[in-house]
């Protein structure tokens, strides 16, 4: 592939090359020609390289104009690496602690180099397939989300400032179009890219057959398309933490924008319950597992409640700011206060439940399917753990209003999998 507007694809030899030349990185790895560099993107989109010298360690991200699991055949912007880097600042910002730091940014070469997230970090998806518990993950979910979500919003910013943030984020809509493709309509009708296991033939066939379910499954589009909520991460699953015991750190929010709260928090949700979910398959005669299901469960609910204090905690301490949503000379007493922040968390609720289906859906019966499921090697209890999980799936959208709390979603959960 050829150079074209300053944009050529790197390899591990032209990588030290563009190191040396750039200052931002030079500075952190030093002069050494000792570089060690490993191509770690295992992801669907972009190339990531770890790059360790002597003197220090970054990582390397580059967007291609493709998309990587598919090839030159499916094109996309690489532009997508500008909002990443954007939303990785302001996230990083907002939120320091759960947010890797961003050392340099070249957006011609679609290139970020931010810093490295040294072992024991390691993806949280793969934690879960493993089965480790992380005592920290619901408090510093709950912090990041909590954070990156109220202070995006209208509850925080004015509307002249607001305006200008989703103005600049309409350009990343190449990625919020394929979010629409394989999240909201490709798992609903007959696409090329769908794929299942055999076993999963008629319950595919299923999905596609049941009008109540496109009746809400296109609800929840039309609010993914135009509500511009707050500077969500657009694709918030498990595969983008990284954790240790006492760390989290949220990465790549190339697909980020300006939309529904509820599409976060949602998506991170609904990929623990298919951790969940997938648990059996990776039971065995040394751990049954049911120990690990329980933590599960209790670090769903623990997610949930933490950020409804949190958010609500947050609005309370800034409810005379700038924040253009509920100016506080309408909303001037404790009564019509409490009754608004109820109605809204209720709402956030809600549609967290429902975009949390959508992607639990889309992940069994779509194109993209999620290593918790795809890991169990005796396809039969894959497709045992699956058909629960698209199932729990399915009731979960069409009937997500009839949830109060979370607890009754986790007893929902137990007697789907009893």
């Amino acid at each position: 592939m050829s150079a074209v507007d300053g944009f050529r694809p790197l390899n591990e030899t032209s990588l030290v090359e563009y190191i040396k030349a750039t200052p931002s990185l030079s500075s952190i790895l030093g002069d050494s020609d000792n570089f060690q560099i490993k191509e770690v993107g295992d992801g669907n989109l972009n190339f990531v390289y770890i790059v360790v010298s002597p003197s220090g360690s970054v990582v390397i991200k580059q967007a291609l104009p493709y998309i990587r699991c598919i090839g030159e055949a499916w094109p996309m912007t690489k532009e997508r690496a500008y909002f990443e880097a954007v939303t990785l600042k302001e996230h990083g910002r907002l939120c320091p602690a759960h947010v890797p730091e961003v050392y340099h940014f070249d957006r011609p070469m679609s290139l970020i180099g931010m810093r490295y997230l040294k072992p024991p970090h390691i993806i949280l998806r793969k934690g879960l397939i493993a089965g480790v518990e992380y005592p920290l993950l619901s408090e510093h979910m709950a912090e990041y989300m909590s954070r990156t979500l109220f202070y995006t919003s209208l509850l925080y910013t004015t509307t002249t400032e607001h305006k200008k943030g989703v103005a600049e984020f309409c350009g990343n809509v190449e990625l919020c179009r394929l979010t629409e493709q394989v999240v909201f309509s490709d798992p609903y009708k007959v696409s090329e890219y769908n794929r299942w296991i055999p076993h999963l033939d008629r319950d595919a066939e299923a999905v596609r057959q049941d009008n109540d379910l496109k009746l809400e499954v296109a609800q929840l589009k039309s609010k993914f398309c135009e509500r511009a909520q707050a500077l969500i991460h657009g694709d918030l699953h498990t595969g983008s933490v990284m954790v240790t015991q006492d760390s989290t750190q949220v990465i790549d929010p190339e697909f980020a924008f300006y939309g529904p709260m509820g599409f976060d928090i949602g998506a991170y949700l609904g990929n623990l319950i298919l951790a969940f979910f997938a648990q059996d398959g990776h039971a065995n005669e040394e751990n049954d597992r049911k120990a690990y299901k329980k933590w599960i469960l209790k670090t769903l609910g623990d997610t949930w409640n933490l950020f409804r204090q949190k958010f609500i905690a947050l609005w309370d301490e800034n409810k005379d700011g700038p924040g253009e949503a509920y100016l506080p000379h309408i909303y001037n007493n404790p009564d019509i206060q409490k009754l608004v922040q109820t109605k809204y968390i209720q709402d956030l609720f809600h549609d967290s439940l429902g975009f949390g289906s959508a992607k639990m859906i889309r992940r069994i019966v779509g194109v993209a399917h999620v290593e918790d499921f795809e890991s169990i090697t005796d396809v039969s209890k894959q497709a045992d753990c699956e058909r629960k999980a698209l199932n729990f799936g399915k009731m979960l959208m069409k009937k997500r209003r009839n949830f109060a709390s979370i607890d009754e979603v986790i007893t929902a959960i137990q007697e789907v999998d009893s």
